[in-house]
């Protein structure tokens, strides 16, 4: 018990780390770590994982409102079809296999890493505020209704944030300035997650002492991957949290496809 305990923190801890380090990113390595690490069945993780992401994203939330950089408008805008795309996820997350879950996981972590990409480097060429980010009229609210569903439901499927398509379409797409982009970004966030995790509490089960380790594996990791990416320079960082991330995505493709297909090694 104490040694599970124990492995559990150990689960949170990379998850704060790439967070710490980079601001960004550490949902992506919740699940695997939970169900590597701690030996956690995936939907458990999942829904885990959720708590996490929605209760660092508030937090985030909080911080960026209180210099006004949120847009209200555009997160419920997001977040009303975000959290039932989001418990729909939950729903599905229950009838598909571990390993076709973590393929999908691996393949997930791939298009997430070419997103980030991809945005890096077309942000600086996006052109000034459009008026879905100056006064957000009705046809943005249309625009943006498809999409939140679409994030939702990789949030509730997966339990992950879905900031790495959040935001590259509040900046590129709707064209929001970087700041409330991110502010706004983790508003909507935090309210999808609040459909996944209801999502999974009605289909699955969630382990509050579990989870409480793992958020405290997770704040030790943010300490220290702070005080690291003071050491680290900016570009090291993200370059070696690219590597991880596309090498952790192999393995979970590889791997579990190896175990579905019953092939001995």
């Amino acid at each position: 018990m104490i040694w599970h305990a124990l492995l559990t923190v150990l689960a949170g801890v990379p998850i704060g780390l790439q967070l710490g380090a980079t601001g960004t990113g550490g949902a992506l390595l919740a699940v695997p770590m939970m169900v590597y690490i701690a030996g956690i069945p995936v939907q458990q993780a999942a829904a885990m994982s959720l708590v996490i992401v929605a209760t660092s994203a508030l937090l985030g939330a909080w911080e960026y409102s209180r210099i006004g950089q949120i847009k209200a408008e555009a997160a419920l805008a997001f977040s009303w079809t975000g959290m039932i795309g989001s418990w729909g996820g939950a729903y599905a997350h229950k009838l598909v296999r571990g390993e076709v879950l973590l393929i999908g996981f691996g393949l997930m972590l791939l298009v997430a890493r070419a997103l980030m990409i991809r945005y890096d480097g077309l942000a600086s060429l996006s052109e000034g505020e459009k008026p879905c980010a100056a006064a957000f009229p009705r046809t943005c609210w249309i625009k943006v209704a498809g999409i939140g569903l679409a994030v939702g439901a990789l949030n509730g499927f997966f339990g992950v944030g879905g900031g790495f398509m959040i935001v590259p379409i509040l900046v590129l797409v709707l064209g929001f300035p970087a700041r409330p982009a991110v502010g706004t970004s983790l508003t909507i966030i935090a309210l999808i997650s609040l459909g996944g995790i209801l999502g999974h509490l009605q289909f699955g089960s969630l382990d509050p002492r579990l989870t409480a380790l793992v958020i405290a594996g997770s704040a030790v990791g943010i300490l220290l991957g702070a005080k690291l990416g003071q050491l680290v320079s900016p570009k090291a960082m993200s370059a070696t949290a690219a590597t991880i991330t596309v090498g952790l995505a192999l393995w979970l493709i590889v791997s579990n496809t190896i175990k579905l297909l019953g092939v001995q090694v």
